[in-house]
């Protein structure tokens, strides 16, 4: 059979460009989902629609998505989902976060860092004093504030044992020197959740989590946004502390050493939230793929009627549904607290290889046109390769793994 995504012998037009996806194409059905998860995933889609598809454009141009999408989204309870009521959230379970990804995914987007944004919330939420819970959530929830969490550094990556930057006593204050990089938001946040040594001389047990408040902070600097192959919405941004001086009161939770434990307990949920991302993104190919293919026409015929077009995306989606089912599974493990850092690995690098796996597939059938930036398959492609690297490398994920599988 002949192959699709063939340029120079098509005939036709080129395909209007496809930069929101459409609707109408079957996917995966999540059986959690009710009436009230459906009603937000409206409310979430539509803001995208409304708010930010207008202005793509120009935020990709700027790299940054501005404080007043932030806002608007504040105060329509999509960054406060899963906060307790208690602190001006809606008190709703994880399903309500997963959906607002979902949606984010199904838009074609992925330079908002609204995933960054809640895991430091979360963090907060599950460690913090109530003292730092009353005095940052409720900022976080209305977007008054932008989170970003400053974990990784110029010579460290995945091995968090192994940060330089340190946090040390001196009276009543700690004193912050180091730096960071590739920190989502980091250009944009007012609240950092700092991984720093609080005890340098030692590995895990001398690691600690600060809340560090960047407004007028003496000796906090952020550098230059970096440039980079995707997510160019994103605003990722280096971090620098020369004696940066913070209040005792910045460590989070009451303990020193904790933040390792903490990471620890964090991570799964940091690591499904990639997978939805992933399967959302890779759904959100399908959609405009399938568009694509079914308007353009080559050798007399539509580029779906090839057979070659037609297994592709029966394969595609299949591997959709698969990992839709076993992301939906773990989802369900989390709320009963019974997620592994394992399984939420394998969740990881499986839906991000998915991921890069499909959305390749997709642009292959766009043919030429698929290397052009305005169309959206273009931009799903590069936004999906540090997928497989960010929130810990996927040949960490599959060690996660091995380790668990190589005990007696």
């Amino acid at each position: 059979m002949v192959a699709s995504g063939i340029d120079g012998e098509s005939q036709g037009h080129a395909p209007a460009n496809a930069i929101t996806p459409a609707k109408e194409t079957p996917m995966p059905n999540h059986l959690w989902m009710t009436e009230d998860h459906r009603a937000f995933a409206e409310t979430v889609a539509r803001f995208y629609t409304e708010e930010m598809q207008p202005n793509r454009e120009k935020w990709t141009a700027d790299g940054v998505v501005p404080r007043d999408f932030w806002r608007k989204a504040g105060d329509l309870g999509i960054l406060g989902a899963t906060a307790p009521e208690a602190y001006g959230g809606l008190g709703l379970s994880r399903h309500f976060d997963a959906v607002t990804f979902i949606e984010q995914g199904k838009a074609g987007d992925s330079g908002w860092g609204v995933s960054v944004h809640n895991i430091a919330m979360h963090y907060i939420l599950a460690f913090g004093t109530e003292a730092q819970k009353h005095a940052w959530i409720p900022k976080l929830v209305s977007g008054e504030h932008i989170a970003a969490i400053a974990m990784t550094e110029p010579g460290t990556g995945s091995d968090l044992q192994a940060v330089r930057t340190t946090a040390i006593k001196d009276g009543n204050e700690y004193v912050i020197n180091g730096s960071k990089t590739f920190i989502t938001n980091g250009g944009s946040a007012d609240i950092l959740l700092l991984v720093a040594k609080t005890d340098p001389k030692s590995r895990s047990k001398g690691i600690s989590l600060l809340i560090v408040e960047t407004n007028d902070l003496a000796g906090y600097a952020v550098g230059k946004r970096l440039k980079k192959l995707g997510m160019k919405r994103n605003d990722t941004a280096e971090l620098s502390f020369d004696n940066v001086r913070v209040p005792l009161t910045a460590l989070l939770g009451s303990e020193e050493g904790q933040g390792f434990y903490q990471l620890m307990k964090q991570l799964p949920w940091e690591r499904l939230i990639v997978g939805y991302m992933s399967l959302a993104a890779s759904e959100c190919a399908m959609r405009v793929t399938l568009d694509y293919v079914k308007e353009r026409k080559a050798f007399g015929q539509r580029v779906m009627d090839f057979q070659n077009t037609r297994f592709k995306l029966a394969e595609a989606q299949t591997k959709i549904e698969l990992l839709a089912a076993f992301l939906d599974q773990c989802l369900a493990e989390l709320d009963l607290g019974q997620l592994t850092p394992e399984k939420a690995a394998m969740a990881k690098w499986w839906g991000t290889q998915m991921q890069c796996d499909i959305i390749d597939e997709c642009l292959q059938l766009h043919g030429g046109y698929g290397y052009m930036s305005e169309y959206l398959i273009s931009e799903l492609y590069a936004d999906a390769r540090v997928q497989k690297i960010y929130g810990g490398t996927n040949e960490i994920m599959k060690e996660i793994i091995a380790r668990d599988l190589d005990r007696d």
